[in-house]
């Protein structure tokens, strides 16, 4: 499992949200949603920065590039 979908995984679960809640958001369908959660595809960009901003969270943390979630 990539490191992107770990954390989406983990923030989807910290943040009590839901699928629904997540997806009218970033502006997708709950389906894409489901298919960023499993890996089976992946974001465009404009929709990695939405959820990166739905979860407050940089880039780089949701990436999996860094530990540290903060925006800086």
């Amino acid at each position: 499992m990539s490191d992107f979908v770990s954390r989406l995984n983990e923030l989807r679960t910290s943040s009590n949200a839901t699928n629904k809640e997540i997806s009218d958001y970033v502006g997708i369908s709950i389906r894409s949603l489901q298919f960023y959660l499993s890996g089976t595809k992946e974001p465009t960009l404009s929709k990695f920065i939405a959820l990166a901003d739905y979860f407050n969270v940089s880039l780089d943390y949701l990436s999996g590039r860094t530990d540290n979630p903060e925006i800086q």
